[in-house]
């Protein structure tokens, strides 16, 4: 007979974030065009989830201003940010009202969301479920296409700041 789990102990936030920042991930810009225009936000928790079908995952903050737009759109593209684009992190990441300003891009083919200039591949979506998991939700998109934008390094985020790989 096994033992029942004990209740968890309390986990501080900031050694959640310290411990858990030590797990690189890549940096993605999760776009749509909504009823306003152009939406879009910087993710780092992106995931595949399934070959067959094609689906993919990202985590939206439940405080995020711009994943609204996006749920309501019904669709999205995940942007994979190379090593150079870490400026467009930190637009995507803030709470400006234009974040595209200045920012080249053209709408999908499969959906009208924008896929940003010069990326290293994207992933145009449509949502196909949404779970909430705490402070988040979590995102399943049906992949309805996708293209490698061109070669080079992707841009990554560890320990709190932006670096590049190096294999």
């Amino acid at each position: 007979m096994s033992a029942e789990p004990s209740a968890a102990p309390a986990i501080d936030s900031a050694r959640y974030r310290q411990v858990l920042g030590h797990f690189p991930t890549g940096v993605t810009v999760i776009t749509a065009v909504g009823e306003s225009g152009p939406v879009g936000l910087s993710v780092g928790s992106f995931s595949s989830v399934s070959l067959d079908p094609p689906l993919v995952a990202f985590f939206a903050g439940k405080a995020s201003t711009s994943y609204p737009a996006i749920e309501a759109a019904g669709h999205y593209c995940v942007n994979i940010l190379g090593d150079d684009q870490e400026e467009h992190a930190r637009v995507f990441a803030g709470r400006g009202d234009d974040k595209f300003a200045g920012i080249g891009w053209r709408p999908s083919a499969a959906t009208g969301a924008p896929v940003l200039e010069d990326v290293l591949a994207w992933i145009d979506c449509r949502i196909d479920a949404v779970h909430e998991a705490g402070d988040h939700w979590i995102v399943i998109g049906r992949v309805l296409d996708l293209e490698i934008g061109r070669e080079g390094g992707p841009l990554v985020f560890f320990r709190g700041g932006f670096g590049r790989y190096t294999a």
